[in-house]
């Protein structure tokens, strides 16, 4: 921030369709941090390409805005919001120069969900690491291949620049940057104001949210499994995973086959093998890097899972229109990850 400066100045930036949640978790955030005791505080402003107020993509109204041309340069802050208009919204010659102009000045820039594809069209993103709703991961780097796009984090921070994932992840990502401005004590009281969590790690996959894990009455079972689906790289064995649970892994062995009908190492690999399957699907990585994010040793030995888990190669499912089915469990043969 400026010396001079009495506020750190947020100017985000909407347009009609946005995602509404991509308004209100920022903003909500800063002025519970201002509410904390944040020093200097956040001066949060809406500004849109006309200066009215938007038409969410749930049909909700949002007021208060700001014509971007009349908002004045250097902005602390300047976060584009995504939603279903960004498409109208990153042709929108006027909107699109604004931010440009804005971002120059900026000490940060950031973009929630796909807001990216704005910051694309304005030049700012070339040569730079960033993610966005894992949907669109693929649109996104098809159109700027100047732009490294990794679909998989929840948020990315590339020099001065942030982006994040969909919906509820704009709340991880301005949570980081009040942790970045204040400090961790002051964001831990803004996630407990929230009830949310302080905060989900910036590399999380996105992939967590949706992987099929297999139902659970148990509560262990159910929590080690989503533990599981949000830390695929990490160590997964039998011992670490009954070690977090609190468990003799013979006990653990136990539960998994009562509950799951499986082992702990079996239902690992599946696991892996999804997210791996969702990330070809939705992103340009290679094999190499899906199999190191997923948790496999080697593209090779991910090649394997996928045709064991679907009788499919990698670039079969990529061209697949849906994701696969996975083959029933006896007809497949699990070798170690």
């Amino acid at each position: 921030m400026r010396v001079a400066d009495a506020v750190r100045r947020v100017v985000l930036v909407a347009y009609d369709d946005a995602q509404i949640l991509d308004i209100a978790c920022p903003s909500g955030a800063l002025d519970a941090a201002n509410r904390f005791g944040a020093a200097p505080p956040y001066a949060i402003g809406l500004a849109t390409a006309t200066g009215r107020g938007v038409l969410s993509s749930a049909g909700i109204g949002v007021g208060g805005g700001q014509r971007l041309a009349d908002v004045p340069a250097r902005p602390d802050t300047l976060m584009v919001v995504g939603g279903i208009g960004h498409e109208r919204a990153a042709v929108d010659g006027e909107l699109v120069r604004q931010v440009r102009r804005l971002a120059t000045g900026a000490r940060r820039v950031a973009a929630v969900c796909t807001g990216v594809f704005v910051l694309a069209a304005a030049g700012l993103v070339d040569q730079r690491r960033v993610t966005t709703h894992w949907r669109y991961g693929a649109e996104l780097a098809a159109r700027h291949p100047a732009v490294a796009v990794d679909p998989a984090p929840l948020y990315v921070r590339d020099g001065h620049v942030y982006t994040s994932a969909g919906v509820t992840s704009a709340l991880d990502l301005t949570l980081a940057l009040v942790e970045d401005d204040h400090g961790p004590a002051l964001a831990r009281a803004v996630a407990r104001e929230l009830v949310t969590y302080l905060h989900r790690p910036a590399d999380q996959a996105q992939i967590s949210m949706f992987l099929a894990a297999p139902p659970s009455g148990d509560r262990l079972v159910r929590d080690l499994l989503g533990y599981v689906s949000g830390h695929l790289a990490d160590d997964l064995g039998p011992r670490a995973l009954a070690a977090r649970a609190g468990v003799s892994t013979r006990h653990l062995t136990r539960l998994f086959a009562r509950h799951l009908g499986t082992t702990p190492a079996r239902a690992v690999r599946a696991a892996r093998t999804e997210g791996a399957a969702h990330l070809v699907r939705s992103s340009g990585l290679t094999l190499a890097a899906i199999a190191r994010r997923c948790g496999f040793r080697s593209a090779e030995t991910l090649r394997q899972a996928f045709l064991e888990h679907y009788g499919a190669t990698g670039d079969t499912i990529r061209r697949m229109p849906d994701m696969p089915r996975a083959r029933p469990r006896a007809e497949r043969q699990t070798p170690g990850p």
